[in-house]
């Protein structure tokens, strides 16, 4: 059996006045993509930090390739690659000079400097461009360089920190596609956090969700989904959707999803057999029916069911101290 890239034993981390991780245990596989989904403040950034030894665990013990991440720091630093969620590039200079910063910084020697530098801008797709100024790049061509900075010391597993945010759709596809080839083709394991649904669903082969600290589900997408049961059936009402659930709350084999102002969600075993009945016991109410509509659960369908509420977008901020803290983490691997 491969080796687990990172195993995490009720790991905990706790602030004066928060629990920021609270008792989590999970295990990611080498060389798959790995997602940590949650909301603002729920505990990636945190978990990230523990991880890649930029915070020492209140308790618990997590492990790297086999690295206790407390008693073997540099081991575990030498394995890892780190993205973190705010852009740590130096604007002024260029995409060849942060790969060179970047290569020093992690000790690789002068001698297979070069050859990574321009292996690395040919995997990136950035050959044409790597002696621009880095501020003349796309938020796009930023975050794939930021990726190379990460992965110029051949590390084992990468670690990224909302890995797309703030990117437009086509940079975020073109950002999916690098870490499935670094995966297909180098081996290279991935362990990502996102509040994107989207990105869980289509880029992760397995996804924890975590909220307030804990871990409230794992699994693959597919696994998950199918643990809310059924099909989604979505109604749009003129009257109050908080009559129109009250009403069908009381029927059998319909679980309420979610009330809006002008909708609401229910889910049941199979749509084309609840849907007359949904329609019928409405009706019977006098709650006319404007719009009817089913689909498959979605991963915020899961979090709904785990967690008990919808996940918020997460906002768009970076933590330069934390930055400061990888440069000076990775500063001392010789």
């Amino acid at each position: 059996m491969p080796e687990a890239a990172v195993v995490t034993v009720n790991l905990a981390k706790h602030y004066k006045y928060l629990k920021a991780v609270d008792g989590i245990s999970f295990e990611v596989e080498e060389n798959e993509i790995f997602g940590f989904l949650g909301p603002n403040g729920a505990g990636k950034t945190t978990t990230i930090k523990c991880i890649t030894t930029l915070t020492r665990p209140s308790s618990g013990k997590i492990e790297v390739f086999g690295a206790n991440v407390v008693q073997n720091p540099d081991k575990v630093r030498q394995s890892i690659g780190y993205v973190p969620q705010s852009l740590s590039l130096v604007n002024d200079v260029s995409g060849y000079e942060n790969l060179l910063f970047s290569a020093k910084l992690y000790g690789v020697q002068g001698s297979v400097r070069k050859e990574r530098i321009e292996r690395m801008l040919e995997l990136l797709g950035m050959k044409d461009r790597a002696n621009d100024v880095v501020r003349k790049y796309s938020g796009g061509m930023m975050r794939r360089l930021e990726i190379g900075t990460a992965l110029v010391h051949q590390p084992r597993l990468l670690v990224l920190d909302e890995p797309t945010i703030g990117l437009d759709p086509q940079g975020r596809r073109v950002v999916w596609e690098l870490l499935r080839r670094l995966v297909k083709e180098f081996g290279i394991t991935v362990f990502l956090t996102t509040h994107d649904m989207s990105e869980a669903d289509e880029l992760c082969q397995r996804i924890a969700i975590i909220n307030h600290g804990k871990i409230v589900a794992i699994g693959t997408p597919a696994e998950l989904k199918h643990g809310v049961g059924g099909d989604i059936v979505v109604l749009e009402t003129k009257q109050n959707p908080e009559t129109a659930a009250k009403i069908l709350e009381k029927e059998q084999g319909i679980q309420i999803s979610t009330v809006g102002e002008n909708s609401l969600s229910v889910i049941v075993e199979s749509a084309e057999r609840y849907v007359p009945a949904i329609i019928g016991s409405l009706s019977s109410n006098r709650i006319q029916v404007e719009a009817i509509f089913a689909q498959k659960p979605t991963l915020d369908d899961v979090f709904l069911k785990y967690a008990g509420s919808r996940m918020e977008a997460e906002e768009v901020g970076g933590d330069w101290r934390q930055i400061k803290q990888v440069r000076r983490a990775f500063r001392k691997m010789g």
